[in-house]
């Protein structure tokens, strides 16, 4: 059985946290590096009911893709629902360890996981990494569907694919149009739309967009949108991440056990559509 040293090395050559912006906090958050690791949980978001999970799973440690302290605090008290967080897993010797720009960045990353999770055939990064001559690795990736389809059958195979929300796929742009290539990006991707311009593809596929640059990105292009809901694009990576680590166990001989927590956490629980779209009378 491997100690919590030897996962967290197997991660950081997954996921080498020099990938990661400088703006971000990634790598062990808390843990014993020298305590033994027999099961493995992966999340997106490190929140109480995840932590409760990872108890109840019998993990030694969680993995998430987001950050539980993206910026500076002064505290880890119990009466915080940060500390709180902290307390559970500590409190049953459960180790936190953090890959997120580092793992959008890498090959395979976040976004190869969702257009594998939509059956789109991945033809290069969005975004190249200036450091990998090979061109594998960047932010984003330009896919290709296996044959042209409707934007609206883009959107229902992303609404089936996906994992459910309350937000759904919102759309833009003509639903019969053909699409023959895809921009995709595992999260928010709205900083981006220069690059998916330049990249002249037909649909882009991301979550979180914004009012403004949605607007902007249409009257710029005839480029076509659909806005998932942030954890459901990101979802499909712990499945992904966790095979790397079957992997990488089954090379190591560790015997690990590794999990996905299927707990939606997203923060949108109801959508209310409008029954008639259009300003009001």
């Amino acid at each position: 059985m491997p100690v919590l040293s030897d996962v967290i090395t197997t991660l950081d050559t997954l996921w080498p946290r020099a990938w990661a912006e400088q703006w971000d906090a990634v790598g062990l958050v808390c843990g014993d590096p020298d305590a033994e690791v027999a099961r493995v949980l992966f999340a997106v978001d490190p929140v109480q009911e995840v932590a409760e999970e990872a108890v109840a799973t019998g993990a030694q440690l969680l993995v998430t893709h987001h950050p539980l302290y993206l910026r500076g605090t002064t505290t880890v008290a119990a009466d915080t629902f940060k500390g709180r967080f902290v307390h559970t897993l500590i409190r049953h010797g459960i180790a936190l360890h953090v890959a997120h720009t580092n793992a959008d960045r890498a090959d395979p990353g976040v976004s190869d996981a969702l257009a594998d999770a939509l059956g789109l055939r991945v033809t290069g990064p969005l975004v190249p990494a200036p450091d990998d001559p090979a061109g594998r690795r960047g932010l984003g990736r330009i896919a290709e569907p296996e044959a042209p389809l409707t934007l609206r059958a883009l959107g229902e195979l992303a609404a089936a694919r996906l994992p459910g929300t309350a937000q759904g796929i919102r759309v833009s742009g003509d639903p019969d149009r053909l699409v023959r290539t895809v921009a995709v990006c595992g999260g928010s991707g709205d900083s981006l739309f220069a690059e998916v311009r330049a990249a002249g593809v037909d649909a882009f596929l991301t979550a979180d967009l914004r009012h403004h640059p949605a607007s902007e990105a249409t009257e710029h292009s005839p480029l076509a949108l659909l806005d998932a809901a942030h954890w459901a694009t990101e979802w499909p990576w712990c499945q992904q991440a966790a095979a790397q680590l079957d992997a990488a166990s089954e090379r190591h001989g560790w015997g690990l056990r590794t999990e996905v927590s299927r707990l939606v956490t997203d923060p949108w629980t109801v959508q209310l559509p409008s029954s008639t779209p259009g300003a009001p009378n």
